[in-house]
């Protein structure tokens, strides 16, 4: 994956709680191996039953924002200006992929998509959802619709999930929960139950969705135009689209139920989806490129 070298980023997409100059990559990740799986749901379920999956809270409210999580962008306004800087550098990365998305729900879904921050923590946070540490991995909270990461899940990806990594994978996640956004600004989180687990339950079809949905984005990543009117995203290659189906694998429920888990694959725990299944709708949403065929809840067949 590359960056157009002369693209300008925008850093306001990106609260850094990190503290000045971003620092805390180090602090060691936690949470049982769960990562990108078990937390969307965990939150979902902790502000869904409201029915309107929190839509109604203020956009952009941090709360509970500890003293120690004060936002502090001036370190990622100095260091990510370009897209040459998004090519050398993960966080830079995840700036210009912010802007990317959202450049892409704002053409598809124009004044109905309000663009929401992703937050940078180290450690721990405090949201409308409650609190998170990164064993958390990346997730979105509805009631302050905001997407919350520590960007040391990438690490933890390769390292614990054994994914090959990268930054179009990076970029995967981020769209994935950008993913959760949309489906929050229309509603869809209201057809889940809280709660609901197993192969077939809503908990899973919003996850596929989701998977489609970055396809989707990806398909389009090379032509959605920046403010300059020129696509930020220079080149996707056969290999990065290889690359996020190694990871969709690798964060499926039952890989994590057999390789990181107990070795036993209980489909009725399910609530993110098999590997096959993530696989099969991140593909499903990029050979189309059209969020229209991710319509997960309208078939009884999910893969």
């Amino acid at each position: 994956m590359r960056y157009r070298e002369s693209g300008s980023l925008d850093a306001s997409g990106v609260r850094d709680t990190r503290g000045r100059g971003g620092g805390g990559r180090g602090l060691a990740v936690g949470g049982g191996g769960l990562g990108l799986v078990g937390l969307v749901v965990v939150v979902l379920i902790q502000v869904l039953g409201g029915g309107d999956g929190g839509t109604s809270a203020a956009l952009g409210t941090l709360s509970g924002l500890g003293q120690d999580q004060s936002v502090d962008n001036s370190a990622l306004e100095q260091n990510c200006r370009t897209g040459a800087d998004a090519n050398e550098s993960v966080e830079c990365a995840v700036v210009a992929d912010v802007e990317s998305i959202q450049d892409y729900w704002t053409g598809v879904l124009g004044d109905r998509y309000a663009p929401t921050e992703t937050v940078f923590f180290t450690g721990s946070v405090q949201t409308s959802c409650g609190g998170a540490t990164s064993g958390s991995g990346p997730f979105y909270c509805p009631a302050d619709q905001l997407v919350y990461i520590d960007l040391t899940f990438f690490d933890q990806l390769r390292e614990q999930f054994g994914a090959q990594g990268g930054l179009f994978v990076d970029a995967y996640v981020l769209a994935h929960e950008y993913g959760h956004h949309v489906q929050n600004l229309l509603g869809t989180n209201a057809r889940v139950t809280p709660g609901e687990s197993g192969p077939t339950s809503g908990s899973v079809r919003l996850e596929l969705q989701a998977d489609c949905f970055a396809g989707a984005w990806a398909r389009h990543a090379e032509t959605v135009p920046d403010d300059s009117g020129e696509p930020l995203i220079a080149e996707i290659t056969d290999d990065d689209i290889n690359r996020a189906l190694d990871a969709a694998a690798r964060i499926g429920d039952d890989y994590i139920q057999e390789n990181l888990g107990n070795g036993r694959v209980d489909q009725e725990a399910f609530t993110h989806g098999s590997s096959e299944q993530r696989q099969r709708w991140f593909r499903a949403g990029y050979e189309t490129g059209d969020p229209g065929a991710c319509d997960t809840f309208a078939t009884d067949d999910l893969g």
